[in-house]
């Protein structure tokens, strides 16, 4: 079963390494992901992560890979063990260097499509499997603001304000009720992995680490233990 999950979003720029230099809205998203990890891996250290792909896929623990495409070598791997080097999406690399930060020792990376059928299914399979913590990976909406990634939208707001709520309060009704249409005109890469989260159960306390849109996207941490 699930015994604790968290959510963080996956920006290339929470490593160090690939955005040097000081900056305070930067520093605090990433402060609240090591909060988050770091109390994930205090539960468990046998994680199971969950992030957006274009095809569903499990990607094994015993794998490693690098951040140079984007920007800088920095070696990561989804093991504690020897691993095997690999081509690896995002989201598996930012689950590897969350991992190798809170000293973990494993995370098997499942990557889902975004059809919400699936993501109740991979849910609910998670929670009735072994003993793990659960690590689920996304952004909001690349929207907010005239000079964000995916240019304006004004619902953008609205829809990264609800989603703070829903991950604030455990109310997995609000993530499965995500529209993908909308999420997808948004740039909300995170809702395939919020509804999985939302498939595993609804017994759950939550606590809202962090949410903004620095950078014109929206990040949310959050950290949900068993009620």
């Amino acid at each position: 079963m699930i015994v604790q999950a968290v959510v963080v979003p996956q920006p290339p720029l929470l490593v160090p390494a690939l955005s040097p230099g000081a900056n305070a809205e930067l520093e605090a998203l990433r402060a609240a992901c090591r909060t988050a990890v770091e109390r994930l891996a205090a539960v468990t250290r046998e994680w199971v992560a969950v992030g957006a792909g274009d095809h569903e896929r499990v990607i094994e623990p015993a794998t490693s890979g690098s951040f140079r495409g984007y920007g800088a070598d920095v070696p990561v791997s989804l093991s504690a063990a020897p691993a095997t080097p690999a081509e690896l999406p995002l989201p598996a690399l930012v689950a590897g260097w969350l991992r190798e930060q809170a000293g973990a020792d494993s995370v098997r990376v499942h990557l889902v499509d975004g059809d919400p059928a699936e993501c109740e299914r991979l849910g609910k399979l998670l929670a009735h499997g072994d003993r793990t913590g659960l690590l689920v990976l996304g952004d909001g909406s690349n929207r907010h603001g005239p000079k964000s990634p995916g240019s304006e939208d004004e619902r953008a707001p609205a829809f990264d304000d609800a989603v703070a709520r829903a991950l604030a309060t455990a109310d997995t009704a609000a993530l499965r009720a995500l529209d993908p249409g909308l999420a997808a005109e948004l740039g909300a890469g995170g809702r395939a992995p919020w509804q999985v989260l939302a498939g595993a159960g609804d017994d759950w306390r939550a606590e809202l680490l962090y949410s903004a849109a620095p950078f014109g996207v929206g990040y949310h941490v959050a950290v949900w233990e068993r009620g």
